[in-house]
Parts: structure tokens; C-alpha cells; sequence
């Protein structure tokens, strides 16, 4: 079965983050259809490419290199293929050969794996990108090709509910004590890692069978929050969502003349749903009045209009013999950005040819949630510094 071709549950592992959360946006998702993006296809194609690479690495013998070949030249001919994708679903392989040559012997390694979650959820099951067994230790896999959002594997419900259904298919086969769950997203260079005992996740387990069960018929609070709200179908139409972030917008009650910084703090974390909310409100107004229904104070109307060339080569070769000189008038000429150059020619022989011309600069500074794994500066000045300036 094709990756695009996979059957959701009602209650999927990678929606885990959403009804764990908010039990009963499972069943109000129901009502709104299923769509995809192109950024979703694309994600679908390197997927499908990331699973050939691991079968031919791991599974040579059965699938060979014209199998793979064969297989891989038919993907390429994908609208939606780049040359890209190779590079970074090969550093996804390097991920997981690493992993394998690191254990003690070849491990058992399972590659798109159906795995049975009814233990816990109602009908459940999900899909695992890899799952490797050695020893004592499950290690589960999960290939991101997105690089909107960095998913990190601590506590990752999807990752835990892919453990919990790898832990049950080999419980009888392995003594599993322990489970290490990995996310690869190449595209922003991020790898997280995460591991817990067996205890840990089966705690987790009984959480989310009893959420589970809430779940499925619809039952339990609403909890609008900006992580669980990001993908829901029904997160425009929602009244729990409407209603949280109308009061977060409005209804903050009397202002002192000067706000503490405890309170900036604790207002930054309510509010911050509220213009992601704002816009996918507006978004399917917008749908609504182009499908011919009426919201009552607003209409669709035709944006700014743009120019553009009917045949821009040919727009130039006219221009350039009224004699205006190309290269100073018709042509900008700069050259490409460090990452472009990067991009190009593949990290490492762009560290082989030019690393010793890249200096690494400080980036702005930004605020961040006090969750976030990078270290916090300050513009205040330490003794050491003062001490350094000094001398």
C-alpha cells in the first residue's frame, strides 16, 4: 500500500496531540472533509522515496538495485519530485544505518509497519516508519519531511502511541525494558531523540486509553490550544475556540497603568492563538462568500491586481534593439545566498571547498517560550565580561 493510499483511524496517532488534548474534536472533525496540501504530496513522494532507500539498505537480497532503481526512476517522474529529496531522505538512511551499526548485532528492522494500537485505542492503529528491535530496546522512527514546524520526540504522543503498538507486536519475541523514539527532519537539520523506560510508557497508555474512550463518543471538555487547534478541520468553525480567544482578545478585565513582567509573561502565552485564530476565521468567511453564502458585514472581492509578461524573452529581445544595454538595464546581477550555495552542491563538499570562509554570526535576538531548547541571553553585562573589558 501506497503512502498516500494509508487508512486513518478515527482516533489517528499522528492526531494523538489534538484528542488527547481536546477529546472532543475527534468526532466534530467528521463533519469537514479530509484535505491535502502540496506541501502534504510532496511530503507523500519523499516519504515513499525515504522507504525504498531503507528496504534496498536493509533488505538487499529481496529488493535489489534494478528493483530499486526501477522503483525510484517511476517516482521521479512525479510532478512533484525535486532532486532535493534525495539528499535529505539520504540522510534519513544515515540515521537509521548509524543506529544499526551501533548495536551490538544486526537488529530486526521493520519498515512501514502496521501497528495494532486496539490495547489502547478503540479500532487504533498507525503506521511506523521504521522500527528497529535489539536486545532490550525498541527504537522507533519517524521521518518529517515539513519544515514549518520542529518536532521534537520528548513526550511526542504520536512517537509514544507507535512504541506502545511496537512494544505489543514483540513483547513475546523480546524482554523490552526500554524505548527510544527519533524524529529526523532533515530539512532544518533537526534530530530529536527521546527515551523511556517500559513503565513510563505504559502509564502512558492507560492516559490515553481513558482519553481514548472519551474520545470516541464525542464526550469530555473542549481545550483550545494552539498546538491541538493547528490542524483540526473544524479549528475556523469551533465555538470552544471562538469563545477562549474572543476573551483572551477582549475580555482581560481592568488595566493597571503598568502591566509586571509576570503578567507580559502569562498574557504573551493567552494570547497567542488569538491572530492564528483571527486568520482562519477569516479564511473560511472567505470560502464561505465565494461559495455564494452570506456573512453578514463582509464580501469577497478581487485582491490587488499584478503584471506580468506574456513572453518575457521576447519582451527583452525588443527592448534590448531600441538600445537599452541588458546588463546594466534588463538583468540584476548578485550572487546566491551561503544556503543557496549550500543547497547546490550538498553540505560537505561545501564544507570541503569553502569552510573556511563561513563565519557563523549571531542571529536576532527573539522571544521564545521558556520551553525552548536554546540558551537565553541578556544584554546585561557579567563580572567576567566587565573583568575582560577592563584588562
Amino acid at each position: 500500500m501506497g503512502h498516500a493510499e494509508r487508512a486513518h483511524a478515527l482516533l489517528s496517532a499522528s492526531g494523538a496531540h489534538r484528542w488527547l488534548v481536546c477529546t472532543p474534536s475527534a468526532k466534530l472533525e467528521e463533519q469537514f472533509p479530509d484535505s491535502t496540501s502540496e506541501a502534504a504530496k510532496e511530503g507523500t513522494l519523499a516519504h515513499e522515496l525515504a522507504e525504498l532507500k531503507v528496504r534496498h539498505y536493509f533488505y538487499t537480497p529481496d529488493f535489489g538495485k534494478k528493483k530499486y532503481t526501477t522503483r525510484v526512476n517511476k517516482l521521479k517522474k512525479e510532478d512533484l519530485w525535486k532532486d532535493e529529496m534525495e539528499r535529505y531522505t539520504d540522510e534519513y538512511l544515515d540515521m537509521l544505518r548509524v543506529t544499526a551499526l551501533g548495536l551490538g548485532a544486526p537488529p530486526y528492522v521493520a519498515i512501514e509497519q502496521r501497528l495494532d494500537l486496539s490495547d489502547w485505542i478503540p479500532e487504533g492503529f498507525g503506521t511506523a516508519d521504521c522500527v528497529m528491535v535489539y536486545g532490550n530496546t525498541v527504537h522507533v522512527f519517524d521521518f518529517k519531511y515539513g519544515k514549518g514546524v520542529q518536532v521534537d520526540a520528548e513526550q511526542n504522543p504520536q512517537m509514544m502511541l507507535y512504541a506502545l503498538g511496537a512494544y505489543r507486536a514483540y513483547k513475546m519475541l523480546y524482554p523490552i525494558a526500554q524505548i527510544k523514539m527519533t524524529i529526523i527532519q532533515p530539512r532544518i537539520d533537526h534530530i530529536s531523540e527521546w527515551t523511556c523506560t517500559l513503565e513510563e510508557l505504559l502509564a502512558f497508555g492507560e492516559e490515553a486509553r481513558s482519553k481514548a474512550m472519551l474520545a470516541m463518543e464525542g464526550k469530555g471538555d473542549y481545550h483550545p490550544d494552539e498546538k491541538a487547534c493547528r490542524f483540526c478541520r473544524a479549528k475556523a468553525q469551533c465555538r470552544a475556540r471562538s469563545d477562549h480567544n474572543v476573551k483572551k482578545a477582549f475580555n482581560i478585565g481592568e488595566l493597571p497603568p503598568l502591566i509586571s513582567a509576570e503578567e507580559a509573561g502569562k498574557r504573551l502565552l493567552e494570547l497567542q492563538d488569538v491572530v492564528k485564530y483571527q486568520k482562519d476565521l477569516q479564511d473560511w468567511a472567505l470560502s464561505e462568500c465565494l461559495a455564494g453564502k452570506d456573512v453578514p458585514g463582509w464580501k469577497a472581492v478581487e485582491g490587488r491586481s499584478t503584471r506580468d509578461w506574456t513572453d518575457m524573452d521576447d519582451a527583452f529581445d525588443k527592448l534590448i534593439k531600441t538600445g537599452i544595454t541588458p546588463e546594466e538595464m534588463l538583468y540584476e546581477k548578485k550572487p546566491l545566498t551561503l544556503a543557496q550555495v549550500e543547497k547546490l552542491i550538498g553540505k560537505k563538499e561545501f564544507q570541503d571547498a569553502v569552510g573556511e570562509f563561513v563565519v557563523k554570526k549571531s542571529g536576532k535576538p527573539t522571544l521564545v517560550k521558556e520551553s525552548d531548547k536554546r540558551e537565553a541571553i541578556t544584554n546585561r553585562v557579567t563580572a567576567e565580561q566587565a573583568f575582560e573589558e577592563e584588562k
